[in-house]
């Protein structure tokens, strides 16, 4: 829905970037946000959102939208309508597509499937060719195309030379690294947590010191390069206290959680359910304990879904063969919620999680509500139960562990460039 004026009435608008909670008026014009004037033009659209949070439209920083290559699992037309549906108005996407984001080429391609789309799409690209983990891609060609930031998510890159020089390089060219941290040696055949849950389903766990020991060596590159770091889908104890230590030291990492590894644990396998088989692993209640803290203290700065869809030609198989991932655009904000619900975030630590926290470490636009600037935004009724349905989702996935969860609030609008894309009200 278009519409050239838009002005939200009595909503609680919770900005961290602004420094604004409290009680307003929201008013939009051709796209932007604009000053309040002292009527209300007869044209203009207006909505009471009395009761509710109007936010700036929260920002994913971590999915995967299939697109080039596996398109029926997703694509980024079905994405984005995902998105918005979540309350996202932008998401950043994973370049191990087929064929993998390592050139200017895949990175425009991705751009101009996203134009006109539900959400905006910042491509991310491929820190190797082809993510194959021998040669460094282009980035120069690549953030000149669109690319924001560089990751070979979905698998680590194991020669810690390439990685400095990744680094290194990265930095010349001011872009982000995020990295997906795993020693393969360590979590090779593995597929679900390492403790006595994987010992009583009989399947090979993957430790959680996996996971650490290639947080400490990015933390390291991080401090002999000077480069910026991203830790993505934090999921244990000991790489929160690593990151913890080296944020206190100064170094320039950031890095996000997922959903699932504050809302789950290695329980939730239970008989064999491939619909929480994940990479990093749901893992152990005391580590889903730290991921509350770490995002209630700042240690983790974000909150990203890692939106993985599959088909059930990869899920309804045997637990051990099943692909890594679930869907959750449309679960992220219920989740989080709950976080605010239970007191471990305040509104406005939930919103610089989800909006202005990944605006400002992704180096994009957004992640405020100031004049002049694009109208995205969010709000949120976080009040409103509702039962959630995979099979009536707007993701053309289905695997996720969340299908029918009963919640207590969600997005009921979301609006990007004054263009209404999701309404629930």
């Amino acid at each position: 829905m278009t519409t050239e004026m838009i002005i939200l009435q009595n909503g609680r608008i919770v900005d961290p970037a602004t420094g604004k909670d409290g009680i307003g008026d929201v008013w939009i014009e051709d796209g932007v946000f604009i000053a309040s004037r002292p009527e209300v033009p007869e044209r203009a659209f207006c909505l009471d959102l009395s009761g509710k949070w109007v936010t700036p439209g929260l920002i994913d920083m971590h999915v995967h939208l299939r697109e080039p290559g596996h398109e029926y699992k997703e694509t980024i037309e079905t994405g984005t309508s995902a998105a918005a549906a979540g309350g996202f108005t932008a998401v950043a996407c994973m370049p191990n597509t087929r064929p993998v984001n390592d050139n200017a080429a895949v990175t425009r391609f991705i751009l101009e499937k996203a134009a006109g789309c539900a959400a905006r799409v910042y491509p991310v690209g491929a820190i190797s060719r082809e993510s194959m983990g021998e040669h460094l891609a282009e980035y120069g060609e690549m953030k000149s195309a669109g690319a924001v930031a560089l990751t070979d998510d979905g698998m680590p890159v194991v020669d810690s030379q390439l990685m400095r020089r990744a680094m290194e390089y990265a930095t010349s060219h001011d872009l982000l690294v995020m990295s997906h941290a795993e020693e393969m040696s360590l979590s090779r055949n593995g597929c679900m947590n390492e403790g006595p849950v994987s010992t009583r389903l009989g399947l090979r766990g993957i430790p959680a010191a996996a996971e650490s020991i290639m947080v400490y060596r990015e933390i390291a590159l991080a401090e002999l390069t000077g480069a910026r770091v991203h830790i993505s889908h934090v999921s244990s104890e000991p790489s929160v206290a690593l990151i913890r230590q080296a944020k206190l030291r100064g170094v320039r990492v950031t890095a996000e959680t997922a959903p699932h590894y504050f809302s789950l644990t290695e329980e939730d396998v239970g008989n064999y359910n491939t619909h929480a088989k994940m990479n990093p692993p749901l893992r152990s209640e005391r580590d889903r304990q730290a991921i509350r803290q770490a995002l209630a203290d700042g240690t983790l700065d974000a909150i990203a879904t890692d939106h993985a869809p599959h088909s059930v030609l990869e899920k309804d198989v045997e637990f051990s063969y099943a692909a890594n991932g679930i869907i959750g655009l449309e679960t992220s904000l219920p989740l989080a919620l709950r976080l605010v619900h239970e007191g471990v975030l305040s509104p406005v630590q939930l919103v610089d999680r989800m909006s202005c926290a990944p605006a400002r470490i992704l180096g994009v636009g957004g992640g405020r509500i100031a004049c002049g600037e694009p109208a995205d935004l969010t709000v949120v009724d976080p009040d409103r139960l509702f039962t959630y349905s995979a099979a009536t989702g707007r993701s053309k996935a289905r695997n996720t562990p969340f299908d029918g969860w009963q919640f207590r609030g969600k997005a009921v609008l979301t609006i990007r460039d004054g263009r209404i894309t999701h309404r629930d009200l």
